[in-house]
This record gives C-alpha cells, structure tokens and sequence, in this order.
C-alpha cells in the first residue's frame, strides 16, 4: 500500500517538469528555435551526453561535491562545537554574543576577495569559504538546540556533578543530535550553493566554472544541462539525507510531520 502511494505521488510530482519539457521541446522544434542563449530539451539532453562522454561533467562533479563535503563538514562541525560550547556556558554565550552578531551578517561572498588574498585559486580557497558560509548559522542553531534541552536533564547533571565533557556526552549530545542531523541537511544543500557561486565567480574548477564557459563559449545547451544536473545533484543529496534521518531518527521525523 505505502509503495503504490508513493508511486501515484512520484507521478503527480513529475507531471509539471515533464509537460514543461514537452511543451518546451514542441515549441522549440515548431520555431524553429535558433538562438545563442536557448536551447530545445533535446539539445540539452544530446549535449549532457557530450560533456558525460568526454569526462568533463564528472570531472567537474567530483571537484565541487569535494569542496562542498570538505566545506560542510568544516563549517557544521565547528559551528555546533562552538554553539554547544554557548549553550552550555552562560560567560562564554556573554562574550561571544555581540562578535557572532557582527561576524554572522557578513554574506559569504564578500569574503572570497579576502580568502583568494590569502589562499589564491584552488580547491583550499573554495573549502574555506563554504566552511565560513556555514560555521554560523551552525552556531546559531546548535546553541538553540542546547538551550532546548529539557531542564531537569541538566539539572540532573547539576545533581550529579557531572564536569563538562560528561554533561556534553551523557546528557547534551544525545538530546540534541536530532537538532543537528537537520542542521546538516540544510548545511548541504547550501554548501552546494555556495561551492557553485565560489567556482562561477573566482574558482576555475567545479561545476560552476563548467557553466561560465558555456556561457562564454555561447554553448546555451551544455550551460543548461550543466544546470540540470546540479538541480539534480542537489536533490539526490536531499533524498539520501532524508532516508538517512528516518532510518537514524525515526520519532524526531515523525514529531516533525515529515
């Protein structure tokens, strides 16, 4: 029973992208379509299988979920660090608070001339970013998450004399790991982002510097299949990491209404 629903809704979901297709594809063969930065599905289709065949579209895909993973784990690594470290440190949130209120404004991309200063092009330089683009909202999150723990859970610590690496493995972690698993997921899907806007304006690699010369090259249907397949990318990373959290933490997704 639950198979057949999900099939009647994977069809009611793909109903809109493939009528869209179709009519796209109708409309460009009737034109006919002739045009520097259009181009019909079945271009886009016959040039993702040019660019899968001569290895560049996978080339270019390993180079950008490197640095988005790398990044990813960086930035929510160290972010939930030090937000669990303000959750559970009234002086050290006191300190802190106005430095991460100043920092966390700052977009990601205003960093990259500052970051290409120091490090130059490469693979280091786009880690790092993606890394800075996460840590704080990593930050906020965990340190929510921390202060949402139930109050007799830490008062039981208090009771117990637990110091602070006993109260963060006993107590904390396993109460907020739920908490951090969904930050996670929404870190990478904007370590994607990130990691595509890095390479499409200062990193010569990846996916995103792919799109660029495309663009430039006026080749509008690898430009779009480029496109296609980071959409794809990216929603192949939000289903593995949606199995992952029913599998892992099944009553929080149910609570969640998901």
């Amino acid at each position: 029973m639950r198979a057949a629903s999900l099939l009647k809704s994977g069809w009611r979901a793909a109903l809109l992208p493939v009528t869209l297709i179709v009519v796209a594809q109708v409309a460009a063969t009737v034109t006919p379509l002739e045009s520097d930065t259009l181009a019909s599905p079945f271009d886009i289709a016959r040039a993702f299988g040019s660019v899968m065949a001569d290895g560049s579209l996978p080339k270019a895909t390993l180079d950008t979920l490197k640095a988005a993973a790398a990044g990813c784990i960086l930035g929510v690594g160290a972010g939930s660090l030090l937000g669990i470290v303000l959750g559970l440190s009234r002086l050290a949130d006191d300190a802190l608070d106005l430095t991460i209120e100043l920092l966390r404004p700052v977009p990601v991309v205003a960093l990259i001339p500052v970051v290409m200063m120091l490090l130059g092009f490469g693979a280091e330089m786009e880690i790092v970013i993606i890394a800075l683009g996460l840590l704080w909202p990593s930050v906020v999150l965990a340190r929510a998450a921390v202060k949402e723990v139930e109050p007799r859970l830490m008062e039981v610590s208090n009771v117990l004399q637990l110091g602070f690496l006993a109260r963060l493995t006993k107590i904390v972690l396993p109460a907020i790991l739920p908490q951090l698993f969904m930050s996670l997921k929404l870190a990478a899907g904007y370590a994607l982002v990130v990691a595509v806007t890095v390479e499409i304006t200062a990193n010569p690699l990846g996916l995103g510097y792919g799109i660029m010369m495309a663009q430039q090259a006026l080749r509008p249907a690898e430009m779009f299949a480029y496109l296609i397949w980071i959409g794809a990318i990216g929603w192949l990373i939000s289903l593995l990491l949606n199995v992952a959290q029913r599998a892992f933490f099944p009553a929080f997704v149910k609570g969640d209404g998901r």
